[in-house]
């Protein structure tokens, strides 16, 4: 099927029939069922420390978006090998880092799904990676999630009444979005979990886990850390808050793999489908699919 092996109907049968060790079916079944999962980065504890010494004078805020173009510690992080070979599992597709953010307090955002950043076609070919750059405890706001909560039907701006087209690029609509999340944590009985971590562990989520971040409880404490959000290869990729599909308006990105500099070009049915970042008509999008399913029909008809 075309979407994440995790979120096939076949799943079980599927993980059964793999050559996969025990220890990793059982990691691939975890993040299947609970939309997480916690593995250690393995990188030298020196990366952490200089990251957060080579940062420091940059923030003008809480938190400091493509740091690798500061330095390429940060595209470590980003390209680090245990993660990448674990995404490689668990996504059956390529992963590419697209974005980073470090942080040097805890962000103390409200609970919310990156797929409403950012999302692909087909589904769920998305996911974030948050990683410790030192010790993180109850008290300097760590990060929250909400366990199987990526099993819930993933929300548009559509679907909460509001028109994600008529402001691209603007976030005033963001509240609403938010508020609309805390009530569905309450209404569907959700569980809250903190992540109290060590220095170099890394939390992988599903790009429709719900997840936010802790109040700070310490006062003056520190969270240093590092997300890095990752899209999978040959797919559609595009911002649902932006977009207005029942009206045929996406606003598309073209995703900067962070490790090689390429513009990596959206693709349906591995066609590719050339367009520019922003909102367009998906009509333009639907002609463009259309004339590349011709393509692919004309080409298995020899």
């Amino acid at each position: 099927m075309n979407l994440p092996w995790i979120d096939s109907p076949f799943f079980y049968q599927e993980l059964e029939q793999s050559t996969l060790d025990s220890t990793t079916k059982e990691q691939v079944k975890h993040y299947a069922e609970k939309g997480y999962l916690i593995v250690d980065t393995e990188l030298p504890e020196s990366t952490f420390d200089r990251i957060v010494e080579l940062l420091k004078p940059h923030y003008t805020s809480p938190r400091l978006q493509d740091a690798w173009n500061i330095t390429p510690l940060v595209k470590d992080i980003a390209g680090c090998r245990k993660v990448l070979d674990m995404l490689r599992v668990l996504y059956r597709r390529e992963p590419f880092p697209f974005q980073t953010l470090n942080f040097r307090v805890g962000s103390q955002q409200k609970t919310h799904s990156d797929a409403i950043h950012f999302y692909s076609v087909p589904e769920r070919f998305m996911c974030g990676v948050w990683v410790a750059l030192e010790d993180i405890d109850e008290t300097n706001g760590p990060l929250h999630y909400y366990p199987g909560s990526h099993k819930l039907p993933f929300y548009n701006m559509s679907d909460i009444s509001l028109a994600g087209s008529k402001e691209p690029g603007a976030y005033s609509q963001y509240l609403e979005y938010e508020n609309f999340v805390q009530k569905l944590m309450e209404a569907t009985g959700q569980k809250k979990e903190v992540f109290k971590v060590k220095k170099g562990q890394a939390l992988i989520w599903s790009a429709t886990l719900f997840h936010g971040g802790e109040p700070i409880l310490r006062e003056g404490s520190s969270r240093h850390s590092q997300v890095t959000h990752y899209f999978f290869s040959d797919c559609m990729y595009y911002s649902p808050l932006w977009s207005d599909m029942p009206v045929e308006k996406m606003f598309m990105r073209r995703p900067v793999n962070i490790l090689t500099g390429e513009i990596i070009e959206n693709k349906y049915l591995n066609e590719e489908i050339m367009g520019g970042t922003g909102l367009s008509p998906f009509t333009d999008y639907k002609q463009k699919i259309e004339n590349s399913l011709r393509k692919l029909k004309r080409s298995l008809a020899k």
